[in-house]
C-alpha cells in the first residue's frame, strides 16, 4: 500500500499521472475506472485530493467508496 502525503496525492489528479486518486477518512482510493472520474473531475470536485469534508455535500453516502480498491494510506 501507498503512503502518499497531501503533495503527492495531487499528482493523481487526471492530469499528471494515468491514476486517478480521491481520500477519504485518510484512506487513499484508485478511481482510475470510474467513469464518473474521468478527467479527475466529478461534478464540482476534483481527483488528487481528500474529499472527506466535501462528502457532507454529497447526494450519497460514504459507502460510494466500497466500489472502489484502497491502494494507501493518507499521511500528514
Amino acid at each position: 500500500m501507498k503512503r502518499l502525503k497531501s503533495y503527492q496525492l495531487a499528482l493523481y489528479n487526471g492530469q499528471d499521472k494515468p491514476k486517478v486518486y480521491v481520500a477519504y477518512q485518510g484512506r487513499i482510493y484508485d478511481v482510475t475506472e470510474s467513469r464518473l472520474w474521468r478527467r479527475g473531475k466529478h461534478y464540482e470536485h476534483w481527483a488528487g485530493q481528500d474529499l472527506t469534508e466535501e462528502l457532507a455535500d454529497a447526494p450519497h453516502a460514504d459507502e460510494v467508496f466500497e466500489r472502489f480498491t484502497c491502494v494507501g494510506e493518507l499521511i500528514k
